[in-house]
């Protein structure tokens, strides 16, 4: 306790000490058509894989535990009642751009080695960018390039106390952007993690039991990213996540749950009060050298994002992206599902409402997610997510229920 209670101090300090860099900043509005968005290599590392979360706006860090965690929170898996399970999701991309062969693709599974020795969990996630076309000039016939990313994940959570459990996930990020066949252009490698906690507090009443929720995870942790062999090199999208709920009981079928989460992307900026010869006066001077930007570590980066904007606080606050979500369930079965995601319009402008629902019988759940835009020209408008899992507990009952069956007309002599 005493190492951890030094180890953020010194890290306090040290962001302190780095808010109070280059003194000046900027106050007042910000100028029309300012915009400073926060930019990182393989961007498809923040998009929700699976359709439960995308209902929600997107959110799953403080939701309840479901087989599609390992993309929100990993520690949720330590205290899943099933012994495992498996999901596939599907989401076909930008599709209001009219792009059709853009799609992200992800699977993941888990399996609970035991209450005292946690879980493992898995997960694989590919998007793909379709086939492009790259051409000479306008009579060159050009041809087929099919970029993509890829991620593989390996995690492990476990509980730490009664209703608090922890967990990593290491992860292998492949990123192939090549436009063309040039020793110039490589595919990307990338290490990174990601270190989670989860609360889960039930609240017994006349009704039935409530629940409280917490979450936390910190995301891609890692290394930077080249496509030119360590001569350029980004940052992973590392991000923060918050988040709390409260799940309320009406009878013994009937649920709602609430959800609030917030995230920010702990990467710095291309305009950054940290350049060489920055004047908060002249806004030519506000864009780090693709040299600087190289030079800095992932750490260093860390600590720069939380001070860098040339707006200071304000704009700094302006980076944290919000979302509010609730589910309605009826006897665990049927599931109703609403949300709304906020982006401030100098990061993004990513604003838009989710809806959603989901099955679940016995062994197997499906889900579906949908996102409508509210903010002018969103390329996320009319963007659907499915997702399919399939329970170990539920599979297993389901055959046992058969062998039954089966046993049952084989007695009594009558034909299967």
């Amino acid at each position: 306790m005493k190492k951890t209670l030094i180890t953020f101090c010194a890290l306090a300090m040290t962001l302190f000490a780095v808010a109070q860099g280059p003194a000046a900043t900027l106050d007042g509005k910000y100028p029309e058509g300012y915009m400073n968005a926060i930019i990182s290599a393989v961007p498809s590392l923040g998009i929700g894989a699976d359709a439960t979360g995308g209902a929600l706006a997107d959110m799953g860090v403080a939701t309840s535990a479901d087989i599609n965690s390992q993309f929100w929170n990993s520690s949720k898996y330590a205290q899943m009642k099933s012994a495992g399970g498996f999901t596939f999701n599907y989401s076909p991309w930008l599709t209001n751009l009219g792009v059709k062969d853009v799609h992200l693709v992800s699977a993941a599974g888990y399996y609970n080695i035991s209450p005292m020795a946690g879980a493992v969990s898995a997960s694989l996630r590919f998007f793909s960018l379709g086939q492009v076309t790259l051409r000479e000039n306008i009579d060159d016939l050009g041809y087929q390039v099919t970029p993509a990313e890829l991620a593989f994940d390996l995690g492990y959570s476990r509980m730490l106390a009664e209703n608090f459990s922890m967990g990593v996930v290491l992860r292998l990020v492949y990123s192939d952007l090549s436009a063309k066949n040039d020793e110039n252009y490589k595919a990307g490698y990338a290490f990174a993690a990601d270190i989670n906690g989860y609360y889960n507090l039930p609240i017994d009443n006349k009704r039935g039991t409530d629940y409280f929720r917490f979450g936390f995870n910190i995301q891609n942790l890692g290394t930077k990213i080249s496509y030119d062999g360590g001569n350029t090199k980004n940052f992973l999208p590392l991000t923060l996540r918050l988040g709390f709920s409260y799940q309320v009981a009406f009878d013994k079928y009937n649920r709602m749950s609430f959800h609030a989460e917030a995230n920010r992307m702990m990467v710095p900026s291309r305009k950054s009060r940290y350049t060489k010869n920055y004047d908060p006066k002249n806004e030519d001077t506000w864009a780090m050298s693709q040299d600087q930007y190289n030079k800095m570590s992932v750490m260093q980066g860390l600590a720069y994002s939380w001070a860098d904007a040339p707006y200071g606080a304000k704009e700094e606050m302006s980076e944290f992206n919000f979302g509010l979500g609730a589910e309605y369930s009826y006897n665990e079965q049927f599931f109703a599902r609403f949300g709304y995601n906020n982006e401030a319009k100098i990061k993004g402008n990513r604003k838009y409402f989710t809806f959603g629902a989901g099955f679940q019988l016995s062994g197997f759940k499906l889900d579906v997610g949908y996102v409508i835009g509210i903010s002018q020209n969103n390329p996320l408008n009319n963007t659907l997510k499915f997702s399919l899992g399939f329970d170990v507990d539920g599979l297993k009952q389901l055959a046992d229920a058969g062998s039954e069956k089966r046993a049952e007309k084989e007695a009594s002599g009558t034909a299967w």
